[in-house]
């Protein structure tokens, strides 16, 4: 390229910028609207119904999933360098201080696992080696529910309750604030190896239209959708 060339192209992008003050940022977006995008569901929309309506599943996949999905996307902007990261390895580096991230991150993590942890077949409760370490670790599968169950009772507030496998193979029910969860190892140490095999969201946005208060209603009529080979086989990887 010629000098001349060079300064006509130069000033030309120059009068791009100041009539355009907004072109940087524009091209930015562009490029992360290319990033997240919000997952199917693996099942038509009402065929969770009764225990999920279609309305609650209308608008908890296609309007909040999606927000976060949005909301991360444009959070990304200002972390170019962490574009390409998967969203596992996303929320394995995030910190405190990383709160746009953590929230919306964790909120399309936490929905795209809960979808496919559901579904309209549920064969109720688990089987083979699974099975077995339930039982060995809460006693009977009965028992297991029961405590999942207290465990989202007492989550104040919004978050998630999940089962855990831990390095050791033993199994855990714990719960996470808002839309954190295990993955988030540089914010919850404790969790460092820890694989998340079944989640149940209890913000009120997952069941208030059906259930209203009645947090617990909610948490009984899920056990009729859990998708036990999927959980099944996350315990085996």
């Amino acid at each position: 390229m010629d000098k001349r060339t060079f300064l006509k192209t130069s000033l030309l992008s120059t009068a791009s910028a100041l009539l355009n003050p907004f072109a940087a940022v524009l091209q930015a977006t562009s490029l992360v609207a290319k990033g997240f995008e919000l997952p199917a569901l693996p099942y038509a929309v009402d065929a969770l119904e009764p225990y999920i309506d279609k309305q609650t599943m209308e608008i908890h996949h296609s309007k909040h999933h999606q927000t976060y999905i949005n909301k991360l996307n444009e959070a990304l902007v200002a972390k170019p360098e962490w574009a390409a990261f998967t969203i596992e390895k996303l929320l394995a580096t995030i910190t405190e201080q990383d709160t746009a991230l953590r929230n919306n991150g964790g909120g399309h993590y936490n929905h795209s696992l809960f979808w496919t942890l559901l579904t309209p077949q549920s064969k109720q409760k688990p089987e083979g080696n699974l099975a077995k370490a339930i039982e060995k670790q809460f006693g009977s599968f009965e028992t297991f529910k029961e405590l999942f169950g207290k465990e989202a009772a007492a989550r104040f507030g919004s978050g998630w309750v999940w089962l855990v496998q831990n390095p050791d193979q033993q199994l855990a029910i714990v719960s996470t604030p808002n839309q954190d969860n295990p993955l988030m190892t540089t914010i919850y140490k404790n969790f460092a190896g820890t694989k998340p095999l079944l989640c149940l969201d209890v913000w009120e946005h997952a069941y208030y239209l059906k259930y209203q208060n009645k947090r617990a209603d909610y948490v009984a009529a899920f056990w009729n959708i859990v998708n036990w080979e999927i959980v099944e086989k996350r315990s085996a990887k």
